[in-house]
């Protein structure tokens, strides 16, 4: 069973992302909207695309500055909070 919607207040933004995918994909704006849909709410059985981080872990090296630069921003001035 097919369910119709009336979705209201769809911000300029979407609506131009929406019609860029569906004018490049050459899909209908109907279309388009249930395959956005369908993947953000996961239930498409298509892999999702998966950052691996893992070659970072254990690479940090100590900075001087940049833990100066850090602390700092830390610091409470008292002057401006009275």
């Amino acid at each position: 069973m097919c369910m119709q919607y009336t979705i209201r207040g769809i911000p300029t933004a979407v609506d131009r992302a929406l019609r860029e995918r569906a004018r490049s994909s050459g899909k209908s704006l109907n279309e388009t909207a249930i395959d956005v849909l369908t993947d953000g709410l996961g239930l498409t059985n298509a892999p999702r695309k998966r950052r691996d981080l893992s070659f970072i872990v254990g690479t940090y090296v100590p900075d001087k500055g940049f833990e100066e630069a850090i602390a700092d921003q830390d610091r409470i001035d008292e002057e401006m909070w009275r």
